[in-house]
């Protein structure tokens, strides 16, 4: 817990002998941050797009497949 408080007064004192240093730095913080939360779903749904349309590719195969069998019996 000490730790803690010493390093909240570190933070109060930075933050008040410079504002703009301190605002500069969790801007940039959080510009990564917010980033990070832009591309993380953006790669999930390029994911989950490109299995979909393995799984459709493979679905169409096997009817193919199957197609060509029935032609074959008859």
């Amino acid at each position: 817990m000490f730790a803690l408080n010493a390093w909240a007064e570190y933070v109060v004192e930075w933050s008040a002998q410079d504002p703009y240093g301190f605002l500069t730095t969790i801007v940039l913080a959080l510009i990564s941050l917010f980033l990070a939360n832009a591309m993380l779903p953006w790669k999930l749904a390029k994911m989950i797009k490109t299995r979909e349309k393995e799984q459709k590719k493979k679905q169409k195969h096997q009817e193919n497949i199957a197609k060509a069998k029935r032609l074959k019996k008859n």
